[in-house]
């Protein structure tokens, strides 16, 4: 994704406090609690981010009312722009270690259910 792109997504309202909030995997709906961002807004968001590969669908677990629900984390760990020589965006990805982590609390978390 070219530089003014990301940082055009990243200006959207809301975006960025999406992604702050996605370090740990979250549905649309703890988001908008979370956030105090209107439901249909929030998943309009998602969408955008998921697009921009800044945001991804990590897991669909079970509710309490046992219906599958979708649950997003962030791709990005940070994201630095520079001015240098023109606009410049580097993406820093989340760490293997941490994407590890996050499947194996997945993988317990299933079998407890």
């Amino acid at each position: 994704m070219r530089a003014d792109d990301i940082i055009q997504v990243l200006g959207n309202k809301y975006n960025a406090d999406i992604l702050s909030a996605a370090s740990d995997p979250k549905s649309a709906q703890e988001l908008s609690d979370q956030l105090d961002v209107p439901i249909a807004t929030c998943y309009r968001r998602i969408n955008e981010l998921t697009e921009s590969d800044l945001l991804e669908l990590h897991d669909r677990p079970l509710s309490d009312e046992h219906r599958r629900i979708k649950v997003y984390r962030r791709n990005v760990e940070a994201v630095h722009v520079t001015f240098d020589e023109g606009l410049d965006v580097e993406l820093e990805e989340r760490s293997e270690v941490k994407n590890k982590l996050d499947e194996v609390w997945r993988t317990i978390s299933e079998g407890q259910g």
